[in-house]
């Protein structure tokens, strides 16, 4: 299961990025055609998260559908795979630009009064 390696750069990136701060929430854009499960993720991110900046922040997950061009006839063809066809000419000369990403999207965190 490489999300369990997955979540744990996604804990550590935040919490470099937290400065210090409690992480409230997490967001992340995850591809459909990127091999990785969402809900995998999930229970990867309370593990991964005890004991961090991240305990007990709300992990919200954006899934981004596979989009594709082809090559052939200019169409865009949507993917649940990252492979297939063009339903237009039938060509598989796709190139493949949306539905691949992980990116960690938003970061909220506490706001210190002093």
């Amino acid at each position: 299961m490489h999300e369990l390696g997955i979540t744990q750069n996604i804990v550590a990136i935040a919490t470099e990025n937290a400065n210090g701060s409690r992480v409230k929430r997490v967001s992340l854009e995850i591809g459909k055609l990127s091999a990785i499960l969402p809900d995998s993720i999930r229970f990867c991110f309370d593990v991964c998260s005890q004991g961090t900046l991240l305990e007990g922040a709300k992990l919200e997950i954006i899934e981004i559908p596979g989009l594709a061009h082809c090559r052939q006839c200019q169409t865009e063809v949507s993917l649940e795979v990252p492979f297939g066809i063009c339903h237009a000419c039938g060509s598989s000369d796709l190139e493949i630009f949306q539905g691949e990403e992980l990116k960690i999207k938003e970061l909220e965190v506490e706001e210190l009064c002093v």
